[in-house]
């Protein structure tokens, strides 16, 4: 069962403004940690233009004309029987036309509940990061920048 994720979103709902190309890059190895440990698969859907890319299990899209939430949908039409599409946003009107096509929304809080904590280790000790801290310090960072 494929989880698709509203990439922007998950990024908007935890920052509270538009992520930046570096907040997409953080997500993409923030989910890749994770899906080390699992069979799941993912399709991470960022809106407008960029290479996509396949990291084993997590595969990243770009929407390019359509927007991210266009591209979802569509997504889940393709995905056979589509109520196996689970997607993860915090978009209430997207988490609708889900639902309307079949498929199944989930919000990021419950995908990273599920996914429990990020798998990357060093050679000392093993090493996790909780996805609330690790936008806050990211936050707190960008606003040290601005100052």
């Amino acid at each position: 069962m494929p989880y698709l994720l509203d990439g922007d979103n998950v990024i908007g709902s935890a920052r509270g403004r538009r992520g930046t190309a570096h907040d997409r890059d953080a997500l993409v190895r923030e989910v890749s940690d994770r899906l080390r440990r699992t069979r799941a698969r993912v399709v991470l859907f960022f809106d407008g233009a960029g290479a996509g890319v396949s990291l084993g299990n997590l595969s990243v899209r770009f929407a390019g004309a359509v927007s991210g939430d266009e591209a979802i949908v569509r997504e889940v039409g393709r995905t056979s029987p589509s109520r196996e599409a689970i997607v993860v946003t915090a978009d209430r009107e997207l988490a609708r036309r889900v639902r309307d096509a079949g498929g199944i929304a989930i919000t990021p809080q419950a995908f990273w509940e599920r996914f429990g904590k990020a798998a990357s280790t060093t050679r000392r000790e093993e090493k996790t990061v909780d996805v609330e801290e690790w936008m806050n310090w990211f936050s707190e960072q960008e606003a040290k920048r601005k100052e």
